[in-house]
């Protein structure tokens, strides 16, 4: 999960995290920056407040949610507003992508009109993503498998070109999610918010493949054809 901000991880796909860990999986966050001067507005409210007490205050959050989820976490610490991905960021990126050789990579909408970070982090993901498959051929450098590409919810999907095609079940697994929420203090005032979109996700899980024991759900766009033996 690459995410542009230290938090975006917990309210956008803490659940299918620790899904994939409760499953025996592994599950790695990358940070490109902490959010320090545009996504801690709680923290900003403090006198005497500076930058990097921001990254600190933000690094310890964000490495408690991870621990709740059963994740790592880590970041790049390139600064934000504006997230600027340099070619140096972009080669560091790619190399942590053939090193993990992930399943799956979850990532931002390449639109925001709400979110100057939001739509760089996506396209430097797409595009280390390619540098570290080799878009799926023999190339002459080190390659890994073309993992799953997943976009996760924007805060206003609509203006985002969002189109959900995947629901995750998130029932079982709500509980670590409240406590990643629960360890972003600094963005308290959006639990809410992603408690109940979590509810209304369920309700359109349920709706679409009749399970109907699931409460907790989170969205997901999948960016690549699926590839199966039957339909």
């Amino acid at each position: 999960m690459i995410g542009a901000h230290s938090a975006d991880f917990v309210w956008r796909a803490a659940g299918a995290l620790a899904v994939v860990t409760a499953a025996g999986g592994k599950a790695t966050v990358v940070a490109l920056s902490y959010g320090e001067r545009g996504e801690s507005g709680e923290l900003w409210k403090e006198p005497g407040q500076t930058v990097e007490n921001v990254k600190r205050i933000r690094h310890a959050e964000a490495a408690q949610a991870a621990d709740a989820l059963g994740a790592t976490f880590q970041c790049f610490d390139l600064g934000d507003y504006p997230l600027v991905i340099s070619e140096t960021a972009l080669t560091r990126l790619t190399d942590l992508i053939r090193e993990t050789a992930p399943d799956v990579i979850v990532t931002h909408t390449d639109r925001d009109p709400f979110n100057p970070d939001h739509p760089v982090a996506s396209l430097a993901v797409q595009r280390a993503r390619l540098l570290a498959s080799g878009a799926g051929v023999a190339s002459g450098f080190a390659t890994i498998r073309p993992p799953d590409l997943f976009l996760f919810e924007p805060h206003q999907p609509e203006q985002c070109g969002f189109v959900p095609t995947t629901f995750v079940d998130i029932t079982d697994v709500f509980p670590q999610k409240l406590r990643a929420m629960e360890a972003m203090a600094a963005q308290s005032y959006l639990r809410q918010y992603y408690t109940e979109q979590a509810e209304h996700r369920a309700n359109h899980a349920r709706r679409v493949s009749g399970q109907q024991h699931i409460r907790y759900a989170e969205a997901f766009q999948r960016v690549l054809p699926q590839v199966v033996t039957s339909l």
